[in-house]
């Protein structure tokens, strides 16, 4: 067998049983168990290096006679054919993420198999049975024709499916089979192709399982309503394995009370196993707080919190109502929104700056931030802009908003309170990364970070004690009041990067921390000898002491690998306190998996699947979910062995339904203050599916005339050229014009100073603007 399963393809093919992918990302080269040479273009080239006879390969000179006569047995009778009857399911031949497909090999006429040695005879009649079936490569006119017809069905569905690999998989399956391939019917796609598909996904379960019984797992649960009215509750399993969908309940007709909540979870818990359950995470509703109460006399050892992203995104949402902040983030919105509704003025921008300028986020307020975050990084780029001649020479220039966006870019007062919002929302941004990231677990890593966050803040805000009391006040309210919870507390106790640093510092912490161990341990444990064994197990780890804590290299390695690894390799002589290190470290803090489940649900859901009954929707969503989801996971650990990161903050395409870009989108409120958007209202009575990767259309109107006063100071005059082009296009209705009191402070005695020499070249703003320091790593 491979020595490497986990880089074989998922595949009947016996060739696999000799052979692995020596790099994931090179499917089509296979390493033989034997030689170690690594065989190029496939499993059929490697077979035949394995098979002892000639052909396209080089003959292993170390594979047994054993495994040569089965090679050249199984070439020999899956020898070309032509195609007569249907394949069978692709899928038996494909691994779970699509990345390898072969085609079926249906058995009829047989004739030839291709290669460079075939003998002269065998050739002619090899090239005439294969021309009677290959159909030849059209030339660039068919292909538009193909591409037109696959276009009629892809505009009725969100563009974003051609970059799912599923769509990859979906038409390399189709031309492996050539001329006459029949569409699976609709019966089919509801019946016995969904349990099969069902059946595989029950399949990806068994891994989450093994994960469950070694590091424990944190039920996830969040109510939503449909478009349908329908009260949906889902329930999803997080481990290091990933995120798995359980289920999902409809609860339409019943009241969601604390009762009804605690024996929906306990159901879903006892599925998964209550020995296994260490964590529910839900959001922070009264009805879920009190359901995690009962649920906690229920199974003494199980801890409720509040999802941590939730708490953050409303801390931020609150950061953002203050007046200065608001105020700052009003008239940026002002600045982005002029230029994405004007084609030209937008490319120009994309040109100067380098790509987007708004950076669209998984939440409003996110989106709000990280492109302040953006404006401050172009800043140098956006002043360019508008003291260039490309700006001076058009139309629009001469607006009203055109002044007033200019007036707000070369703004010193403007860039300074954008700083200001930064410094405050920045830390929580870092936090809201962790949280809601899945590289690694968050548990061990975010009181550290929230102390760290609340320090950075003082800091920064130290110079305006009336903002910071405001700030202060609010982070208590939001975080200390509901995330100070003892099992994370204990988990940075067992993280030891992060613990020895807090210990030398600051000990009042450490013992802090030492002390919420014990609690979690006396809850978590119920057995006296067993406490007894792992709080002395614990002495030793946090002196550094006994066979296993001492040795330096574990020591070294504190900093070097994530709690989870440090603990695997380190741990084993203190097992009882590792097997509980392992289930408290490897827990997630938010319940940001279930609401990206909704998105799977609206998906699917749709007004022609409306009769569908609620189990089979519940299938349908499981299938897709959980694929989804197990995708996501291997994409993050193909980042990280390039030693990069995704951002669970940013939005994958380009979003044009945000306030940032059209002024319709502006939030409204319903009657309990919540606020929704137009696009919201949109996707509730399906009227359309919003255009995307284009400008949105514009209405051609009269503008009212709006006098600015400008001081202007300038290297050399800029004279209008003869005969240039403007960049104006239809202009948009006027929109709210006021400015804030802040933004006519910026007037004519400061402007001069605002305004850059022509000569500063574009660029990203430095630590010489104001010593702040943007963290790059929020808008990768």
């Amino acid at each position: 067998m491979a020595k490497d399963p986990k880089r074989k393809a998922k595949s009947s093919d016996p060739g696999w049983k000799y052979g692995f992918m020596p790099d994931p990302l090179k499917k089509e080269t296979i390493q033989c168990i034997f030689c170690n040479k690594k065989v190029h273009s496939g499993i059929k080239r490697f077979k035949q290096h394995l098979s002892g006879h000639s052909g396209d390969a080089k003959i292993c000179q170390h594979v047994p006679p054993i495994v040569s006569n089965e090679m050249a047995a199984y070439l020999k009778k899956n020898a070309r054919t032509v195609i007569q009857d249907e394949p069978e399911d692709v899928e038996q031949n494909a691994d779970e993420d699509g990345d390898q497909v072969e085609a079926a090999e249906p058995a009829v006429v047989k004739t030839p198999s291709s290669g460079t040695k075939v003998k002269q005879a065998k050739k002619k009649i090899a090239q005439s049975a294969i021309t009677s079936f290959v159909v030849p490569a059209p030339p660039n006119p068919q292909t538009q024709k193909y591409s037109k017809g696959v276009t009629s069905m892809l505009y009725k569905t969100p563009e974003e499916v051609v970059s799912d690999r599923s769509w990859e998989i979906l038409l390399e399956s189709i031309g492996q089979y050539g001329h006459g391939y029949r569409s699976p019917t609709y019966h089919e796609i509801r019946g016995p192709l969904l349990e099969r598909a069902e059946k595989r996904t029950m399949d990806l379960r068994k891994k989450h399982e093994e994960s469950w019984k070694e590091y424990g797992c944190t039920i996830m649960s969040d109510g939503w309503t449909d478009t349908s009215r329908r009260h949906l509750i889902n329930f999803l399993a997080n481990s290091p394995a990933g995120t798995f969908f359980l289920g999902s309940v409809n609860a339409s007709s019943e009241v969601a009370d604390a009762n009804m909540l605690a024996d929906l979870l306990e159901k879903q818990i006892d599925k998964v196993g209550k020995e296994y359950v260490v964590q529910l995470v839900t959001d922070n509703g009264s009805n879920f707080k009190a359901a995690g109460r009962i649920l906690m006399e229920r199974i003494p050892h199980l801890f409720w919190t509040p999802c941590a992203a939730h708490c953050l995104n409303l801390l931020l949402e609150d950061i953002g109502a203050i007046k200065e902040i608001n105020t700052c983030i009003n008239s940026a919105k002002k600045v982005s929104r002029f230029i994405y509704k004007h084609g030209r003025l937008l490319d120009l921008m994309r040109d100067k700056l380098g790509g987007d300028l708004v950076r669209p986020g998984v939440t409003r307020f996110a989106t709000s931030y990280l492109t302040l975050a953006s404006m401050y990084r172009h800043k140098n780029g956006l002043r360019n802009l508008f003291v260039s001649d490309e700006w001076h020479n058009n139309n629009l220039a001469k607006s009203a908003e055109g002044k007033q966006a200019e007036n707000i870019v070369l703004s010193m007062p403007f860039w300074s309170k954008v700083e200001m919002c930064l410094k405050a929302s920045q830390p929580l941004l870092v936090a809201l990364r962790l949280v809601d990231g899945d590289e690694t677990p968050a548990a061990p890593e975010i009181m550290a970070a929230m102390d760290v966050a609340k320090n950075s803040i003082k800091d920064a805000l130290k110079g305006k004690p009336a903002l910071l009391t405001e700030v202060l006040n609010l982070y208590e309210k939001r975080w200390d009041n509901q995330m100070e919870q003892k099992l994370y507390g204990a988990a940075l106790f067992l993280n030891p990067a992060k613990f020895f640093v807090i210990k030398e510092n600051d000990k009042r912490q450490a013992a802090r921390l030492r002390s919420m161990f014990n609690d979690v341990l006396w809850k978590m444990v119920s057995d006296d000898n067993d406490q007894t064994t792992i709080s002395k197990q614990a002495d030793d780890y946090e002196r550094s002491e006994g066979e296993c804590f001492s040795k330096q290299l574990a020591i070294n390695d504190r900093t070097k690998k994530n709690p989870i690894l440090w603990w695997g390799s380190y741990g084993g002589l203190a097992f009882e306190l590792q097997t509980l290190a392992k289930r408290i470290i490897s827990l997630c803090c938010s319940a940001s998996g279930c609401e990206r489940n909704w998105s799977a649900f609206a998906h699917i859901h749709t007004k022609k699947r409306n009769r569908l009954e609620h189990k089979r929707l519940n299938r349908l969503v499981s299938v897709s979910y959980n694929r989804k989801m197990h995708n996501k996971f291997q994409k993050i650990r193909e980042l990280g062995s390039k030693g990069k990161k995704s951002n669970p903050l940013l939005l994958e395409e380009f979003e044009w339904e945000n306030e940032w870009v059209d002024d319709n989108c502006e939030p409204v409120h319903t009657a309990d203050g919540s606020a929704i958007t137009w696009a919201h209202v949109d996707a509730a009575v399906g009227a359309t599916h919003s255009l995307r990767g284009r400008n949105p259309p514009r209405a051609a109107a009269a503008r009212a005339a709006i006098s600015v006063s400008k001081t202007y100071t300038r290297k050399r005059k800029r004279p209008r050229a003869a005969g240039t082009q403007d960049i104006e296009e239809d202009e948009s209705d006027d929109h709210d014009m006021r400015d804030e009191s802040e933004d006519q402070q910026g007037g004519a005695d400061s402007e001069s100073e605002a305004r850059m020499d022509e000569d500063e070249s574009p660029g990203h703003a430095t630590a010489r603007d104001g010593g702040f320091h943007l963290d790059d790593d929020l808008l990768i």
